[in-house]
């Protein structure tokens, strides 16, 4: 997850470059539904003079939910929410109307990813499914590919050195992930997928094709993020690795360094910041870290600047947005922190309401109000909405 400015009047899944072989047709945009349910528009009001006691507004709460809310994500105009069911809502924000609903699969939704016409879900079962704009049936959201796809699978299957041993007396190819896929990224024309199986693996988004799968690390791979070519992923090992391309052509990938700050803990979460070279880390102790990458000046070097102790429980979630970052826990609440010179991290409040930990944070930039929508999904089954204004805030509320 990278910091970055979304504007509220992007048009969704604007035209996508790379048609794939499993599509019919070129994808439409989509437009405003028909009807809606009244039951599902929740209206809310921005404000646009916050009042300088309440900096924090929680603007509206959404229960119910059939699953925890596992993965959130800003596409344009809309938000996805995931559940541990295999629904996935969207929603047009900010007002959250809900726009419609799509899925599919075995297991629950882990982590979703929106760019151009398309929508990347992963999903306990170890797949990864490609979703795109259907206009052929009132523009919902239609299932085009599971990855790996059959075409892949069926060219490889036959070649015993494509089979790799995964526990003793299994084996399987190495184009698929072995236990459920925990987060998604993409990059230009990549997609990237991290597992519980502790491969990270590299998917051409033109072709669906599995380019590369890497044993990233010793343990579960809990999250990733990718920023100018070079990708993050965290891993219940304590371990943070970067990981750049080898071969531009080829698309393959090498270690360039890894990132400790502590033993005997996971890393939840993950995201970076554009322009600054800072990579953010979620612990399951508690504390967030902060590394900063000057790649021009000292190439594949990464200094620890901030390790700061951030919540009681664990850190779930991460969110960067210009200069703050939101940090989601187990201890049900979201932490709010500004960017500091040099990279710190300085307290200023808490946004508190959830009754259960935070597991997904997403942010957007609103002009209008000159603050930020904060978007929270927890384990409470509710998916919350939250104001924080640009001026300088109060402390823990």
């Amino acid at each position: 997850m990278s910091c970055t400015e979304p504007t509220l009047n992007t048009p969704l899944l604007s035209s996508f470059p790379n048609k794939t072989d499993y599509s019919d047709q070129d994808p439409q945009p989509l437009a405003k539904p028909a009807t809606r349910p009244e039951s599902n528009n929740i209206l809310i009001s921005i404000p646009h003079s916050p009042n300088s006691q309440t900096p924090y507004k929680c603007l509206a709460i959404i229960p119910g939910n059939a699953g925890p809310i596992s993965s959130l994500t800003l596409c344009g105009e809309f938000l996805f929410s995931a559940s541990s069911t295999k629904d996935i809502t969207v929603w047009q924000h900010p007002d959250l109307r809900q726009f419609t609903k799509f899925g599919h699969g075995e297991g629950s939704v882990k982590a979703l990813v929106a760019v151009g016409n398309r929508v990347f879900s992963a999903h306990q079962d170890g797949k990864v499914r490609v979703w795109k704009v259907s206009s052929r049936s009132e523009n919902a959201f239609r299932l085009v590919a599971s990855l790996p796809t059959t075409r892949d699978y069926l060219g490889r299957c036959l070649k015993q050195s494509n089979y790799v041993q995964t526990r003793r007396n299994h084996r399987r190819l190495w184009i698929e992930h072995g236990d459920s896929i925990s987060c998604l990224a993409v990059h230009g024309d990549l997609v990237y997928s991290g597992s519980w199986d502790k491969t990270l693996k590299v998917w051409q988004m033109s072709n669906l094709k599995c380019l590369e799968s890497i044993r990233a690390h010793d343990d579960a791979i809990n999250a990733l993020a990718v920023h100018d070519g070079l990708v993050y992923t965290a891993s219940a090992d304590g371990k943070i690795k970067a990981w750049g391309k080898r071969n531009v052509m080829k698309n393959s990938h090498c270690l360039l360094n890894t990132l400790v700050a502590r033993n005997n803990m996971s890393w939840n979460a993950i995201a970076t910041c554009a322009n600054t070279g800072l990579v953010y880390a979620a612990g399951s102790d508690g504390h967030v870290a902060v590394w900063r990458c000057d790649l021009e000046k000292e190439k594949n070097v990464w200094r620890l600047v901030c390790n700061v102790k951030a919540h009681d429980m664990a850190v779930l979630s991460l969110c960067v947005v210009s200069e703050l970052v939101f940090s989601g826990s187990g201890d049900r609440s979201i932490g709010v922190w500004k960017r500091e010179i040099g990279g710190g991290l300085g307290k200023l409040g808490f946004l508190r309401g959830h009754e259960g930990p935070v597991r997904c944070l997403q942010a957007s930039w609103y002009r209008a109000g000159r603050g930020y929508v904060v978007y929270s999904g927890g384990l409470d089954r509710s998916l919350r909405v939250w104001w924080v204004p640009q001026e300088d805030m109060l402390g823990d509320k």
